[in-house]
């Protein structure tokens, strides 16, 4: 709330605040229980105070590497062996990248447990590690990883690619979604069906996902035909590929599948923070550059 302060000079939305953190939480078996600490996980005010608070990991990082100097000290300094560090962070999702050995990786887990410590928070350590580029690491539904590109001597690049984790979850909804009696008619599982691949392409669609595309619009084509052949049992396949799968996306009236393979890819390009935005500083009257 400190924090929260520094921003906020209004004492209605403080007071606001601070009673969304003492409301107290109403169990399954209808039994209040007081909050004495942090935010119930799901309420709207967890992701807000969860930003706010994690802002001390880009000021302590921020400092660090402002501490180095311009490009040609930080780069005297790793010649001598000295690492360098910069903070991705999303909300409470957050990639520290290390130019340096695994031993200044790993001393980070004391550096920033220190700096989360007076903010009564830890790091997760299921969910925390240390890994090489190579290797690649997840990070918001994304595989993040460095690999050799094809037919360039030798030459590597970073790729993003769709996590395992993201298409597990993906086809996991396609599934549930094309369980037997689970919907009325073939349009209406076409619209629940196409709602979660629009969504889930369009995320998706600024990394290397062509090939997880394909699969994914192969599985679902899968999904529905099963669904179909389980609604009409007394068709055999080639009846039922006469009638109601014909070339071409499966359809029902002007409802017809969404196809991931028609998305087109859009790698995305870093701009730093010349991304503008709607919003316009006060100070300025100009744009104000992302973060």
């Amino acid at each position: 709330m400190d924090r929260v302060r520094r921003r906020i000079g209004d004492k209605r939305i403080l007071r606001l605040v601070t009673a969304f953190l003492k409301a107290g939480i109403l169990t399954e078996d209808g039994v209040n229980r007081d909050t004495i600490t942090g935010t119930p996980q799901g309420g709207i005010l967890s992701p807000l105070l969860a930003n706010i608070a994690l802002s001390v990991l880009d000021e302590h990082f921020t400092r660090k590497w402002e501490a180095l100097g311009p490009e040609w000290t930080r780069a005297k300094h790793r010649r001598a062996g000295g690492a360098t560090m910069r903070l991705v962070r999303y909300s409470d999702d957050f990639v520290v990248m290390v130019h340096g050995t695994r031993d200044d990786a790993e001393a980070l887990w004391d550096e920033v447990a220190a700096v989360l410590a007076p903010m009564g928070l830890r790091l997760s350590v299921e969910k925390t590690g240390v890994v090489h580029i190579d290797e690649g690491f997840d990070f918001l539904g994304w595989h993040i990883q460095r690999r050799r590109i094809r037919g360039h001597n030798g030459k590597q690049a970073v790729y993003t690619y769709p996590s395992k984790k993201s298409l597990t979850s993906v086809t996991g909804k396609v599934r549930s979604l094309t369980r037997r009696h689970k919907h009325r008619t073939l349009a209406d599982l076409l619209h629940a069906v196409n709602r979660v691949l629009r969504g889930w392409c369009n995320y998706f669609r600024h990394g290397v996902s062509s090939q997880t595309f394909s699969y994914v619009e192969h599985f679902t084509w899968w999904r529905i035909a099963g669904w179909l052949r389980k609604r009409h049992a007394g068709l055999n396949w080639g009846t039922l590929r006469r009638r109601h799968l014909p070339n071409g996306p499966i359809r029902d009236g002007h409802v017809e599948m969404f196809r991931p393979q028609t998305v087109p890819i859009e790698r995305y390009r870093y701009r730093g923070t010349r991304i503008p935005t709607p919003w316009t500083s006060t100070d300025t009257g100009s744009p104000a550059p992302a973060a």
